[in-house]
């Protein structure tokens, strides 16, 4: 069962602490095919805008997945001459499987990418990682649909990208606004969690990532960015479309089917050690609360719909009985899975039976309410009968909650058990083959010093 004060599997969010100078800090990743045109400009400035800006160690690492050009050329004799560049060669094609490889071989704590044509304005960048180095974000974005974006391009992409975050919003529910922006940067830890769980390898991967993070719970970081399309851009839109809905029709149905452990993804609650040194506060009562009434305003319509529906061929205590039995089903299910945040098909008999015995407890509240409005007067009227029923709902409804909470989907986690991080281990480099992933992810952050001493100086003009 997950809910908010999970300790989950991943540790609490820190700020990365202060190390040796020239640790790579940020591994910015540029996934290529057959792209000997646009490379060396491309390295060359991002490269530049790093050393000049970014007060910490870097790293630019070229994806190269499958080209058939000389890119692996360009990208060799980029690596060759600049110190703070390596290259990554796949054997197949696909911007995610680029992303995902690339990213697991990676020992920096922070992990980002951005596309070859570098639309997106640098400037953008450490506002990008910035959250993710002080541990208050687990994930950022670019965003060309926010308000105080500057975006320049056709109204045929700008259509598309609009429609398809529609698309997500209506069918997964996103709430982030920009889900293909090629500007998007991750903890590390993170990464090593929440990757296995992404399948898609092409340009889905980002999406099916978000989404997924989303659910999880996971802090999603929005930066503004200004964007310039880029009119050579080889990406087939029709093609990477159609890809794209079969990719949300595969989200949503592992979703709706809670096929997905995204229990492994939960962060401590608020991810400060003195939260957890809160005494005498129910864990989750806010958000159960506020799910339960949701879910339990619903069912109650349910009901009444149902007994007005049974009453017209039977009597007030067959329909009374009929009516609770069949919302209390599914009041149970919806309860589980939105208010408790119990996933998959593991306990869901039990829960069902536990809740058909709460439904019995509903069931003597209401029938002697009914009982006690019949001795009351021969022929009650039938808006007579729906008040009297809704005001015993209300209070089958209180207890109801308390027995949810408290006997059918209880906290089993230790509640007293601490909460401790796991010490900070040092990095050591990892070799993968091309293509591979790593296995298995180390939770420790590098550690940060500027890499040029005037960027703490005081009297540094800049």
């Amino acid at each position: 069962m997950r809910t908010d004060s999970s300790p989950g599997t991943l540790p609490a969010r820190v700020h990365l602490p202060a190390a040796p100078a020239g640790t790579p800090v940020l591994d910015v990743v540029i996934p290529v095919h057959n792209e000997e045109k646009d490379l060396q400009p491309c390295v060359r400035r991002l490269h530049e805008h790093l050393a000049r800006t970014f007060p910490y160690g870097f790293r630019i690492t070229i994806a190269d997945n499958a080209s058939t050009d000389t890119t692996p050329r360009v990208a060799a004799l980029l690596a060759a001459r600049i110190p703070e560049v390596t290259v990554h060669r796949l054997e197949q094609k696909g911007r995610g499987r680029a992303l995902r490889a690339a990213w697991s071989a990676s020992d920096a704590p922070v992990l980002a990418y951005m596309d070859v044509d570098l639309s997106t304005d640098l400037n953008a960048l450490l506002p990008l990682v910035a959250p993710l180095i002080s541990g208050h974000s687990d994930l950022a974005i670019g965003s060309r649909l926010a308000p105080s974006s500057r975006v320049v391009r056709g109204p045929k992409r700008e259509f598309i990208s609009r429609a398809y975050n529609l698309i997500l919003r209506g069918s997964l529910h996103a709430r982030f606004s920009d889900a293909q922006c090629g500007f998007k940067a991750i903890r590390r830890e993170v990464a090593g969690a929440l990757l296995p769980l992404v399948e898609d390898t092409g340009w889905f991967f980002d999406t099916e990532m978000l989404v997924l993070a989303e659910r999880a719970g996971l802090r999603i970081h929005e930066v503004p960015v200004d964007w310039v399309d880029d009119p050579d851009s080889t990406v087939h839109i029709v093609r990477t479309a159609t890809e794209d809905l079969k990719g949300v029709w595969r989200v949503g149905r592992a979703l709706a089917t809670g096929s997905l452990p995204l229990d492994r993804l939960t962060r401590p609650f608020g991810d400060d050690p003195r939260d957890r040194e809160i005494g005498d506060v129910p864990r989750g009562l806010a958000r159960q609360l506020v799910g339960f009434c949701v879910v339990g305003s619903l069912s109650t319509l349910f009901y009444l719909l149902l007994y007005s529906g049974f009453r017209a061929f039977t009597g007030s205590q067959t329909a009374n009985a009929l009516a609770l039995l069949v919302s209390a089903v599914a009041n149970t299910a919806a309860n589980r899975r939105l208010t408790f945040g119990v996933r998959g098909r593991g306990g869901a008999v039990r829960h069902q039976a536990q809740g058909l015995v709460v439904f019995g407890i509903g069931l003597a509240l209401t029938s002697g309410s009914l009982a006690a409005l019949g001795a009351a007067t021969s022929e009650p009227a039938h808006s007579t009968e729906l008040a009297v029923l809704i005001a015993a709902n209300l209070a089958a409804t209180v207890l109801r909650f308390l027995l949810f909470r408290a006997w059918v989907f209880p906290d089993r986690r230790a509640d007293d058990a601490p909460l401790a991080v796991q010490p900070a281990a040092p990095y050591g480099t990892t070799s993968f083959r091309a293509g591979d992933v790593a296995d298995s992810w180390r939770d420790a952050t590098a550690q940060l010093l500027p890499a040029r001493p005037h960027d703490t100086d005081a009297r540094d003009p800049r």
